[in-house]
């Protein structure tokens, strides 16, 4: 509050003396600077002079009120280059003040938009906050997630309710043993030259097969490598329902045509 009354103090006397552009005016001014100058040499200190902000805002505003012409021939502790840079934060802060005013934080949330959150949430009791945004989304009604989760908080309702149908990662979790995922990456051999390795992971145990390793991937050779992996997993194969992979070229129809025989459903990712 110290610091908005000083600000507010520095600002009026400086358009006090603006409003008028006599020689006056402009003596009154330089002679304010070199008492404040002299004030500031006349505090204890240790080294050098030690100007706080009142002081910078002082100096850089007085120094505005004088015509350029005029400045040469004033004494002032800091360089030209300085005072600009004072100045320039003054008139930062002069609008930043202007700006604020009136503000008194976010708007409130409409009655209308607020009612409507609530009636999805006693209507639909399984749906959570993040559910219902989406909901009101697609209506067109432009909201934040988080102000709907204040919302129902308010009101006494949870804005995570637990489902009765398991959530995703639940579902996930509980399908890990059912899927495998495959990919090429590639190792670059002593001599040079560059590798494909096609490997597999098992998502339940985190478990790596590396399937084999080619200079030149084909879909022959991917196919093989196929056969290759259900004889590794032996009677953990009648497990496995689904196997996630890119569209890359290597990966051909009798690659899947090798999973599918084994019961294994070929999933495409979009990278």
């Amino acid at each position: 509050m110290c610091l908005r009354f000083v600000f507010l103090l520095i600002t009026r006397t400086a358009t006090w003396l603006r409003l008028s552009r006599r020689e006056e005016t402009w003596r009154i001014a330089e002679i304010l600077i070199l008492r404040h100058q002299l004030a500031v040499l006349q505090r204890r200190q240790p080294r050098r002079p030690n100007l706080n902000w009142a002081d910078r805002a002082l100096l850089a505003t007085l120094l505005g009120v004088i015509p350029r012409a005029r400045r040469h021939g004033l004494r002032l502790l800091v360089t030209p280059d300085t005072i600009l840079r004072w100045h320039r934060d003054v008139v930062r802060r002069r609008w930043a003040a202007r700006s604020m005013r009136g503000r008194t934080g976010r708007p409130a949330t409409r009655r209308n938009v607020r009612a409507l959150v609530l009636r999805l949430a006693r209507e639909n009791p399984a749906w959570g906050y993040r559910r219902i945004h989406g909901e009101l989304a697609g209506l067109g009604v432009k909201i934040a997630a988080s102000t709907v989760w204040e919302i129902l908080k308010k009101a006494g309702i949870d804005p995570a309710p637990r489902r009765s149908v398991p959530t995703w990662p639940q579902f996930l979790h509980s399908q890990a043993e059912a899927i495998l995922a495959c990919d090429f990456f590639t190792a670059n051999l002593l001599d040079g030259t560059q590798a494909y390795v096609l490997a597999v992971i098992e998502h339940a145990t985190r478990r790596v097969h590396i399937l084999g390793v080619t200079l030149h991937p084909t879909g022959e050779w991917t196919a093989q490598q196929a056969r290759n992996l259900m004889m590794d997993l032996g009677e953990r194969a009648h497990r496995v329902k689904f196997m996630i992979r890119d569209r890359g070229s290597n990966f051909t129809a009798a690659f899947d045509a090798v999973l599918a025989d084994a019961g294994i459903r070929t999933v495409l990712c979009n990278v």
